[in-house]
C-alpha cells in the first residue's frame, strides 16, 4: 500500500513552523504590559487597565477585506493587505467612541507560503502599533484545493473598550450639529466587485496622474483611531455621532450615526472628490446618488460635531496634522427629506 502522509496531501508542517518564526517579532512589537502568555498559546490573553473607567463596556468588531485582495494576487503585493483588515475592524468600533483593545486575524490559503503570510501579518502588526492595538493572537490555516494557488482570505476581529457614560450612541444629536469629515486614502476596501469590472487587471500597470492603478487600488484603508481618540479624549461631550464609510458608502453608513428624527444634509462642493472616483463614474455613467452609495468619495469617516466645539476640534486635527472638512449640517427630517440628502 502506498503511504499517504499529511505533506503529500498538501499540508506543509514545516513551511507552518517557518511561518510562525517570520512573524513572531512583528507580533511581539505590538505587545504592551496588558498582553499576558507567549505567541503560540491556545488562547490570547489580554488584561485591560480599567483605572479611570467606571462603567467599561466591551465592543467587537470583525471584517475582512474582500475581493481587493484579488488585485493583490494579480500584482503578488501583500505588504498592504493587512492594514486595510485591521482598519476594517478598529474604525467601526471607534464609532461609539471605543479604544481597541487588541486583535486577531485569521488567513486561509490553499498552500502555505510563509514570506506572503509574512508580508500580511507585517501589515497586520504595523497597523496595530500605529493604533495601539495589541495582536495576541491568529491562525493560519493550509487548506489545499480550497483555493486557486497563490490565493487566500483573511479575516480579522477586534475589542475595544469605553466608559458607559461616554459612549457614542447618536442620542445626543442635535439639529445644527457640524458634520465633519475626515478624507479617506483612496477606495479603502470597498467597491472592488465593480471596480475590478471597470479596472482590467492589464491596466494595473498604467499610469493614471502619476500613479499605477495597481498601487491607487492597493493603498490600503485609512486608520482614523489616532486622530478621532485625541478628539474624544479632549472634547468628550463634542461629539454627538460618527460613522465609518465603507460598503454602502454616505447613503448606508451616514445615517447609522443618528436617530430617524434627524436628516443628514451634505454639501458635496465642500471637498474635491478624488480624481480616481471620477474617472470611475465617466467609465460606469452611474449617478450621483449611485455612486454616493458604492462608494466613500474621498471621505472615510465622519464625525457629528455640536456647532459650539466646531473651531475647537478643527483646530486640534490640525496641529495633528489631520485634514478636516465640514461637509454638512444635521436637520430635523419632515416629509419633505431622506436620512440624508444631498445639496
Amino acid at each position: 500500500m502506498t503511504r499517504i502522509d499529511y505533506k503529500s496531501s498538501g499540508v506543509n508542517i514545516e513551511k507552518g513552523y517557518e511561518t510562525v518564526k517570520m512573524i513572531t517579532e512583528p507580533v511581539k512589537r505590538t505587545h504592551g504590559s496588558e498582553v499576558l502568555g507567549s505567541i503560540g498559546g491556545f488562547g490570547g490573553l489580554f488584561q485591560p487597565n480599567l483605572s479611570g473607567i467606571e462603567t467599561p463596556v466591551l465592543v467587537s468588531g470583525t471584517d475582512g477585506v474582500g475581493t481587493k485582495l484579488k488585485i493583490a494576487f494579480a500584482l503578488d503585493k501583500h505588504d498592504s493587505i493587512g492594514q486595510d483588515l485591521v482598519a476594517m475592524c478598529v474604525n467601526d468600533v471607534l464609532c461609539v467612541g471605543a479604544k481597541p483593545l487588541f486583535f486577531l486575524d485569521y488567513i486561509a490559503t490553499g498552500e502555505l507560503r510563509p514570506k506572503q503570510i509574512a508580508a500580511i501579518v507585517d501589515g497586520i502588526a504595523r497597523a496595530c502599533q500605529e493604533t495601539g492595538t495589541a495582536l495576541i493572537g491568529g491562525e493560519t490555516a493550509e487548506m489545499p484545493g480550497f483555493y486557486a494557488k497563490g490565493e487566500y482570505d483573511v479575516a480579522g476581529f477586534t475589542v475595544g473598550i469605553v466608559d458607559k457614560s461616554l459612549m457614542i450612541s447618536g442620542d445626543n444629536v442635535q439639529e445644527g450639529d457640524i458634520i465633519l469629515g475626515l478624507p479617506s486614502s483612496g477606495f479603502h476596501s470597498n467597491g472592488f466587485s465593480l471596480l475590478r469590472k471597470v479596472i482590467a487587471e492589464s491596466e494595473y500597470g498604467d499610469d493614471f496622474n502619476g500613479r499605477t492603478w495597481g498601487d491607487i487600488l492597493l493603498t490600503p484603508t485609512k486608520l482614523y483611531v489616532a486622530a478621532v481618540q485625541t478628539l474624544l479624549q479632549k472634547y468628550p461631550n463634542a461629539i454627538s455621532g460618527m460613522a465609518h464609510i465603507t460598503g454602502g458608502g454616505f447613503i448606508e453608513n451616514i445615517p447609522r450615526a443618528y436617530s430617524q428624527e434627524f436628516s443628514a444634509t451634505i454639501d458635496t462642493s465642500q471637498w474635491k472628490v478624488p480624481e480616481p472616483f471620477l474617472e470611475i463614474q465617466r467609465r460606469t455613467s452611474l449617478n450621483n446618488d449611485e455612486m454616493f452609495n458604492t462608494f466613500n468619495m474621498g471621505i472615510g469617516y465622519i464625525i457629528l460635531v455640536n456647532k459650539h466645539y466646531i473651531n475647537e476640534l478643527e483646530g486640534i486635527l490640525k496641529d495633528i496634522g489631520e485634514i478636516s472638512f465640514r461637509i454638512g449640517e444635521m436637520t430635523l427630517k419632515n416629509e419633505n427629506n431622506e436620512s440624508i440628502c444631498f445639496v
